[in-house]
């Protein structure tokens, strides 16, 4: 049996030189996924349709892979598949390469091996190839890492021993601050064109899009999101606001059009966020979705989503590309949802909207110093597919004293329309932080014109505070590692460090329960999950921070500068971006929770939507399924089905594309909060999810199980 298997990864990695296009005969019987969400495109759509409406009920595990590191990481990997080996990424950030037909492990690479580097997500892969060479572009923490497809081991005439910097091309002023790579970018020609993930407070890095050299890994061209002098857009901003301003970053990834050379990039928010006091202007090109030449990286077009954003309302995932129909003429089209639930479709090529916008007009500001941009814009068609008001008729009904506690909050807060600014005494971001849609993205049927979305249905709220009163009157008191909190934890955690109280940004409270000094100062500078690292904080500073979170402060003994020389004390600040929710965990609003929706973007109408996830304790008192928030996204096929984890109830389900009744589902060993893929080898479809858990209270789990009809 040994030597079977080593003929079996033999001709595995024999095959990885035959092609990466879809092929048959005695060099193999595969067709691949061979890119993030499938294509350059994006569509997360497959010709594959050997599992269909007919037979899906008969889906079955045909193997599962454990990847050993299961302890609060997510998974959020869309797997490549490429000539019978899936390659994937793990909750720690090792690639991993399996056979695709039997989920047996061929080879892994670790990172973290030899060096302890930040952490952070991480959505999947991409590779290049020539000849007989082949490359897997592998993002963990700061570096981007080519790795032979055949063994694992970087590539080391890549960079230096094989990776390259995340930081370079952003400054000097980014050589410490936190930059990771959260999704793939894409391959265009010999140039691997990336995106970043920074923080989002003040101190924090620009998110320039940047392409390197697949052979070398020198950095070939830049285009400036924080526009610099003498560049468009840049009175858009504030004297010399590149100096200073970071964010406006691609962190969802980007699609490609080969044919035209034009790579569309989405961008997410300027920081700090959400106080914009400090970056007056519209602030191109944060929140746009971008169309560049992908050879040079100059711009082509735009399209600003939100100016001056305040709401961090990033543009969630890439856009997804396919050919629409305009008064019977082809039209090639460009497609981004977003999270306020709305979906902008225009003409790839010029920029030109397919469906007319209109402006709504936005509440001006009251905090001191915050220039509310006045309208933002919104597409008339398609219809949003969530909800754009939090008003008094929605809240929630699944109980008296859980409508009367969300009434009461409701008299203390800001409500009722979309745009509503951040305000001292609170305001409802509804749609909220995390969507409408997310990173998940949609999938679209490029033969018929439909998009297929998932989105939330979540009330979050923000509150800001006086943060230069709040700073100087801890430092009055000695506290630097409150002033430490406030500046960097505080927006996620809560002044009172219990978190969100039920699922999402975890309590601090008894933190020395689970971290000693040394493990907690190694969290705080490298970042885990979606924490994002601080490595430019002092040593003194991360152990006074630690101590004040064990209640242990030597307030008497604090009297030195509470940030460092280089930061910026901001006037006003947030208190926390948290969901709503009632006093027993559920959202405010009323049902559903979570839709799953078809749209025809031909004619810009909704064919159907159905809530997707539910809760079994709310089933068994005789509620109608809600629908539950969600992450990841959907995958299409041929055979007429639609895909999807991403529910909160660890459910793995089958829908039909036509009309959203659902066909099948399975229970996973933990929820699926990434997209998953399909892919055929020896003649049997697959499609493969992975199950990492450990979001929105659900449990952690390590695991890739793939499914397949029965032989």
């Amino acid at each position: 049996m040994k030597y079977f298997f080593i003929l079996a990864g033999a001709a595995s990695l024999l095959s990885l030189f035959v092609g990466c296009r879809p092929s048959s005969g005695p060099a193999g019987d595969w067709i691949n996924w061979s890119a993030y969400h499938g294509d350059p495109q994006q569509t997360h759509y497959s010709a594959l349709n050997q599992i269909d409406r007919n037979n899906v009920h008969r889906l079955e595990a045909a193997w599962t892979f454990r990847t050993g590191d299961s302890e609060g990481r997510e998974i959020q990997c869309n797997p490549l598949v490429l000539d019978s080996v899936l390659y994937l990424t793990t909750g720690r950030l090792k690639c991993i390469a399996l056979h695709a037909a039997t989920g047996e492990e061929i080879w892994r690479f670790d990172p973290f091996a030899d060096v302890q580097m930040g952490g952070g997500n991480n959505r999947g892969l991409a590779w290049w190839g020539e000849g007989s060479e082949r490359r897997i572009f592998h993002a963990a923490a700061s570096r981007l890492y080519a790795l032979d497809a055949r063994s694992g081991k970087p590539v080391e005439s890549f960079g230096e021993d094989g990776s390259v910097d995340l930081r370079t091309g952003l400054g000097e002023r980014a050589r410490d601050l936190w930059v990771i790579m959260t999704t793939p970018g894409v391959v265009y020609r010999d140039l691997y064109i990336v995106g970043s993930r920074v923080s989002e407070g003040y101190n924090s890095a620009p998110g320039y899009i940047r392409a390197f050299d697949v052979r070398s890994g020198a950095l070939v061209w830049t285009f400036h999101t924080i526009p610099k002098p003498g560049e468009f857009g840049n009175d858009t901003w504030p004297p010399n606001a590149h100096e200073t301003t970071g964010g406006a970053n691609s962190w969802p990834g980007m699609a490609l059009d080969e044919e035209h050379g034009i790579v569309y990039v989405p961008t997410g928010s300027a920081t700090p966020d959400p106080y914009g006091g400090s970056r007056p202007g519209a602030n191109l090109f944060a929140n746009c979705l971008l169309a560049l030449n992908a050879a040079t990286g100059e711009r082509i077009w735009h399209f600003q989503t939100i100016r001056h954003d305040i709401w961090d309302y990033d543009l969630p995932s890439p856009p997804v590309l396919l050919d629409l129909r305009r008064n019977g003429v082809k039209v090639p089209a460009v497609v981004q949802t977003t999270k306020t639930g709305n979906t902008f479709v225009f003409n790839r090529l010029t920029g030109e909207p397919l469906f007319p916008h209109m402006e709504v007009e936005v509440p001006p500001s009251d905090i001191p110093g915050e220039q509310a941009w006045a309208s933002q814009p919104l597409p008339v068609l398609p219809p949003p597919f969530t909800r754009q008001a939090f008003t008094r008729d929605i809240i929630t009904r699944r109980s008296p004293e859980a409508h009367a506690a969300i009434s009461a909050a409701l008299d203390t807060l800001r409500h009722g329309r979309i745009f509503i600014p951040p305000s001292l005494e609170g305001t409802v971001v509804f749609p909220g932080f995390d969507g409408g849609a997310e990173w998940g993205g949609p999938a679209v049927d490029p033969i018929r014109g439909i998009m297929y979305v998932n989105a939330n249905e979540m009330a979050w709220t923000v509150t800001m505070f006086e943060n230069e009163r709040y700073l100087a009157g801890l430092q009055a008191e000695g506290s630097v590692g409150g002033a430490v909190y406030a500046q960097n934890c505080m927006v996620c955690h809560g002044a009172d460090l219990k978190g969100d109280g039920h699922y999402g940004y975890p309590p601090l409270i008894g933190i020395g329960n689970k971290y000693d000094a040394g493990q907690f100062s190694a969290l705080i500078r490298q970042g885990r999950g979606m924490m994002p690292g601080l490595p430019f904080l002092r040593e003194d500073e991360i152990e006074n921070l630690y101590n004040f979170l064990l209640g242990i402060e030597d307030r008497h003994a604090a009297g030195e500068a509470t940030q460092g020389e280089r930061r910026i004390v901001l006037p006003y600040a947030s208190r926390g971006f948290f969901r709503l929710l009632d006093p027993d965990g559920y959202p405010a609003v009323q049902p559903p929770w979570g839709t799953l929706t078809a749209i025809d973007l031909n004619a810009g109408e909704i064919i159907w939507q159905v809530p997707l996830g539910e809760y079994p304790e709310l089933i068994a008192q005789g509620m109608p399924p809600t629908g539950t928030e969600n992450y990841g996204g959907p995958v299409l096929t041929a055979g007429g089905l639609l895909f999807i984890g991403a529910s909160r109830d660890e459910h793995f389900r089958a829908f039909d594309a036509g009309s959203g009744v659902e066909l099948w589902r399975y229970r996973l060993p933990a929820g699926a909060y990434a997209t998953p893929a399909t892919y055929r080898v020896n003649g049997r479809q697959y499609v493969v999810v992975a199950c990492g858990g450990d979001k929105m209270g659900t449990a952690s789990g390590d695991s890739f199980v793939a499914f397949a009809i029965p032989e």
